[in-house]
């Protein structure tokens, strides 16, 4: 019986558990599931690479968004595992599982990563995990019910958060003054303040203060 690999990257070890329990304890027609587990944003990373060196890509990569691991000046996240792992594992299914159901968040990942389905967490049960594995192998994208109400509830803009401005947010939600984030970004003084107000803008916080760009920008797993 054929045999599909699957890695899960989930800062969560009990949540890893429980998809690995219900996956490879599900009794599919035409194959046998065969999972491993990360914990982290850098050993998920690494085990991407290696199954690439080694010619034995997963199948499937389910991603939490939220990940532990700060690199290159900013908080790394699920998706930037899923930018990387369309660069060196292009034919692996990409699956987000994440408890962020908003709109801009969810569709800021169809634009940077593309992936073959998105689960909100609390949409997720055996019978959705086992859906899931089923559709993205054969007939993906596989959407849970909120994932398609973010979807079909697309904001008019696409607005894409490039590396200076996930930058920008880290080094706010730590404390750093903006006159001292100009030596971390490609940006001058009054480009961060204007990129700032920009920032204020797509998450809904207008005038008000860094804290409040910062507490949207954590809400919605950016930060």
């Amino acid at each position: 019986m054929k045999t599909i690999r699957i890695l899960a990257v989930d800062d969560h070890k009990m949540t890893l558990v429980g998809y690995k329990y219900i996956l490879e304890d599900t009794k599919f027609p035409d194959f046998k599931i065969e999972m491993s587990m990360a914990n982290t944003f850098n050993l998920g990373k690494e085990m991407i690479l290696d199954s690439a060196k080694s010619n034995t890509f997963y199948d499937i990569l389910l991603l939490d968004i939220q990940l532990s691991s700060v690199k290159e000046g900013y908080a790394r996240t699920g998706e930037d595992l899923g930018v990387y792992a369309r660069e060196v594992s292009p034919d692996s299914k990409i699956v987000f599982l994440s408890s962020f159901s908003d709109n801009y968040r969810i569709n800021s990942i169809m634009n940077t990563v593309n992936p073959e389905g998105y689960m909100v967490k609390t949409d997720i049960n055996e019978d959705a995990l086992r859906e899931m594995v089923e559709t993205v192998l054969t007939e993906p994208p596989y959407y849970t019910k909120k994932a398609m109400i973010a979807i079909r509830n697309k904001m008019s803009s696409d607005i894409y958060l490039d590396d200076n401005d996930k930058k920008l947010l880290y080094y706010l939600s730590i404390g750093t003054k903006t006159k001292d984030i100009i030596e971390f970004v490609t940006l001058s003084l009054p480009g961060i303040e204007n990129r700032k107000r920009q920032l204020k803008e797509i998450f809904g916080v207008g005038k008000e203060n860094d804290y409040a760009l910062i507490n949207a920008a954590r809400e919605k797993g950016f930060i």
